[in-house]
């Protein structure tokens, strides 16, 4: 199944796992899958690309089988050094998308050909330093069937969004034929301009897990 497809089942919200209380994390997940959502983000740092040390595959395990048995996705956002690394005990904890940093591959296209050998769909990110034609370029490179667009700097939850994004947003829009994603500071108070600006798939953490009720949140900003 194309992103396409996915973004056409599972809506464009994208719910962050990072975010979540993970004391509640098996019954926010279910509260989500019952309001609708279909495509949860989950974010590994290494604590060497970006300073903390998130979650990683035994996480990723233990939410995998309830996903997928409500046909849902899981897209996992690598901020790693080496994601070539990864890729296989990802594909086997139960991804079924991979995004990793331009700024981490030094050969964008030959991680990417790694992670369809895993069976992995293929995102390509890129952060605030890094111009959206050189993003774009990697992501032509590595067949990327989306690119991931930070509106902070990788690595904490709960960040502002950058309000220069918006821009980057548009421009990378405009240079590649594939879902834009934006990850960081999205909320009920920014959707419409990020939509505006050319984004199709929205990261949302705090906005939804730092909410009273996450599902409800997570309707109205899938609504707004």
């Amino acid at each position: 199944m194309t992103w396409g497809a996915w973004i056409r089942e599972g809506g464009e919200v994208e719910p962050s796992i990072y975010a979540a209380d993970f004391r509640r994390l098996g019954e926010q997940v279910d509260e989500l899958l019952g309001a609708g959502c279909r495509i949860f983000h989950f974010d590994c740092g290494d604590g060497h690309f970006v300073p903390p040390v998130t979650i990683g595959p035994v996480v990723l395990r233990s939410i995998a089988p309830a996903i997928r048995a409500a046909g849902g996705i899981l897209d996992c956002h690598l901020m790693v050094s080496d994601p070539a690394h990864h890729l296989e005990e990802f594909a086997s904890s139960g991804a079924h998308s991979v995004t990793f940093h331009v700024e981490a591959a030094g050969d964008p296209a030959a991680v990417a050909e790694h992670a369809r050998s895993h069976g992995l769909a293929v995102g390509l990110a890129f952060n605030p330093e890094t111009q959206p034609d050189r993003a774009a370029e990697a992501a032509r490179a590595a067949g990327a069937e989306l690119v991931l667009c930070m509106s902070i700097h990788p690595g904490y939850s709960g960040q502002v969004f950058m309000p220069a994004a918006l821009d980057r947003i548009a421009e990378v829009a405009h240079l590649v034929d594939v879902p834009v994603q934006v990850d960081g500071g999205v909320g009920e108070s920014n959707a419409h301009a990020i939509r505006e600006a050319g984004a199709t798939i929205l990261v949302a953490g705090s906005a939804v897990f730092g909410a009273p009720e996450p599902a409800a949140a997570y309707r109205r900003l899938a609504g707004s």
